[in-house]
């Protein structure tokens, strides 16, 4: 099978890089720029993008978020696009907004510029949109053609965000190591559409390593709402290390898990980072990895604020019809759970789902 490495073209990170937002719209486009950005960041920032957009005298409109990345939306976006005359998605927010203006890029073969206003997942390097029905259920992932074409990342605006959005990063990125583990093994196909292969392991193994260094330092500097260099690190294993090495390491039981759970209405509230840290421990309990590894992730989660069982991801009492729903779901056709190195059925990811629940108890 092939081996196949991708990225976005440019990845800018820096304290300030809000400021060269029209910069690098103006290289990508020759229209202008269609802003796809949440309310509350359009509060704190509009004047700054109008006064940047107009300085370059490059052409934009803003379009304010509705708070889902759904097919339907993604439709009405895409069909704005010429009626506004740009040639240019920037996303601006967290990972709605970002599959948004990635998903309208697709289908209107337009370059994209992302601007991640959080940490909280891999979103914002990726060739993927995850979309969502409208009451918020999980609905299909979008393989895009190609990763965003620039993504820039202001440390200072992510610093300033709630910290439980930065967990929710590190969440995310915990799996990356393992589902990337999981794919090497079993030697099936990654998002990019080959095989993991030295350096998708290398950049995963950095991923792991990294958050273990760094995550809990970088989390009570940004209780403080200051960038150290554990702070800078953790952006960039959140952001670019997760995002590429997911993408070329491979998904597995991890992400099928946090898939499944979209159908508890009480775990509505937790983010994806948050509940893919716990699919972690699924992930682990179904390949039966050693007991001081399962550990040694546990007892990170606890650390750094992550849920180690599912009353912690808002599940208090345990429904077995339930959890069976949610092992169906996760094992739902083409879901990356069969990208274990062994055959995998409901049965195996419900025992999983209650014994990871067990250990995460202890």
């Amino acid at each position: 099978m092939t081996l196949l490495i991708q990225s976005p073209s440019k990845y800018i990170q820096r304290k300030g890089a809000i400021k060269d937002i029209a910069k690098y719209s103006a290289l990508l486009g020759k229209k202008g720029a269609y802003i796809i950005v949440t309310k509350s960041i359009l509060q704190m920032y509009r004047s700054l993008l109008e006064e940047q957009f107009k300085t370059a005298n490059f052409n934009f409109f803003i379009d304010n978020f509705n708070g889902e990345c759904c097919q339907e939306d993604v439709d009405e976006i895409t069909k704005q696009l010429s009626e506004k005359n740009c040639d240019v998605v920037v996303g601006i927010g967290g990972g709605k907004v970002m599959d948004t203006a990635k998903a309208v890029a697709y289908f209107a073969d337009t370059p994209t510029l992302i601007v991640p206003t959080i940490a909280s997942s891999d979103a914002p390097c990726s060739a993927l949109s995850v979309l969502y029905k409208k009451d918020h259920t999980f609905d299909k992932y979008l393989w895009l053609k190609r990763n965003p074409d620039t993504v820039l990342v202001d440390t200072e605006i992510i610093a300033n965000a709630p910290v439980r959005f930065l967990i929710a990063g590190v969440g995310d990125a915990l799996a990356t190591f393992y589902e990337a583990r999981a794919c090497s093994a079993s030697r099936k196909a990654t998002p990019a559409g080959g095989i993991t292969g030295v350096s998708a392991m290398a950049l995963a193994t950095a991923c792991r390593d990294s958050l273990f260094a760094d995550a809990f330092k970088a989390i009570q500097a940004v209780h403080d709402h200051t960038i150290s260099q554990a702070v800078e690190n953790i952006i960039e294993t959140n952001t670019y290390l997760s995002g590429i090495g997911f993408e070329s390491g491979g998904l597995a039981a991890a992400h099928a898990f946090h898939n499944g759970l979209t159908i508890v209405p009480e775990t509505g509230k937790m983010l994806h980072g948050e509940k893919v840290a716990f699919g972690v421990l699924v992930h682990l309990v179904l390949e039966n990895a050693d007991e001081e590894e399962i550990r040694e992730v546990i007892e990170f989660c606890r650390k750094v604020g992550l849920p180690t069982n599912l009353k912690s991801l808002g599940i208090e009492t345990i429904d077995r019809a339930v959890i069976r729903k949610v092992a169906e779901l996760t094992c739902a056709e083409g879901e990356s759970v069969y990208n274990m190195p062994f055959p995998v059925n409901a049965d195996l990811v419900e025992s999983a789902i209650l014994v990871a629940d067990r250990l995460g108890s202890l």
